[in-house]
């Protein structure tokens, strides 16, 4: 039994194609691959990664993604403009927020940034698909694989899973990433970008900086052991015990 699990996209469709040849290489077309989520924001082309994703599903590919804190912005500035996301501990808005990604993914879908607020909204609702919409705001918040849990930003530990908050599964670090205790199943999780995929034993950090121009990491978990995907080959992920990022 076998796990694909890849990290977050931030609008890297080629990053992110290029993550599942390697998978495709290692496990062939009809792997299961599970996705971190963040799709969107940052980088140049979050409606093609969204696109792509979709268009992999509705044609059958074993591929999940689960919703990331980013993946939250876009259908819910569509529905509601002036929400703000209570995980921001700066409370701005996602269009003004100025490290968020806003302006790179409403330019993939064509929308000039420049305008002023309301036809800034009139011309992203006009521009971005309703379902690519919909299919952002409908992703699961979780994954239960016999080999892992996938999620995007970690657990509340000692919170049985059906009684997780959305807020802690999309963007907890703080009580997560320095617990060493076992959770049950690996928790496997990006959200906090580090140099490259780490195991620190309890938990899988697949979240290696796409964002910030490194690769988009790929892993394989298989019964006891996890493995990096790179163009050379498997490079093992030994558990590092390591206390917090």
């Amino acid at each position: 039994m076998r796990l694909y699990v890849i990290g977050d996209v931030h609008g890297h469709l080629d990053k992110l194609k290029a993550a599942h040849e390697r998978v495709f290489r290692d496990g062939g077309w009809d792997a299961v691959i599970a996705h971190v989520g963040d799709l969107i924001d940052r980088g140049p082309d979050s409606r093609g990664a969204v696109d792509y994703l979709m268009t992999g599903e509705a044609q059958g590919r074993r591929w999940i993604v689960t919703r990331g804190n980013h993946d939250r912005f876009l259908p819910q500035y569509l529905l509601q403009p002036d929400w703000v996301d209570p995980g921001l501990s700066s409370r701005e808005h996602w269009t003004l927020h100025s490290g968020l990604g806003a302006p790179e993914t409403l330019r993939s879908y064509g929308v000039d940034t420049a305008l002023p607020p309301q036809r800034l909204l009139a011309e992203a609702k006009r521009a971005v698909p309703a379902d690519h919409a919909t299919y952002l705001a409908s992703l699961p918040l979780y994954f239960l694989h016999p080999l892992a849990l996938v999620v995007h930003a970690g657990v509340r530990p000692g919170v049985d899973l059906q009684d997780q908050a959305e807020e802690d599964l999309v963007w907890i670090r703080q009580g997560f990433l320095n617990n060493l205790h076992d959770h049950g199943p690996l928790v496997v999780h990006g959200h906090t970008a580090i140099q490259t995929a780490t195991h620190y034993g309890n938990r899988l950090n697949v979240d290696g900086g796409a964002a910030y121009g490194r690769p988009l990491c790929a892993v394989v978990i298989e019964n006891g052991a996890a493995h990096l995907l790179t163009e050379d080959g498997r490079v093992p992920l030994e558990p590092e015990n390591l206390p917090c990022e």
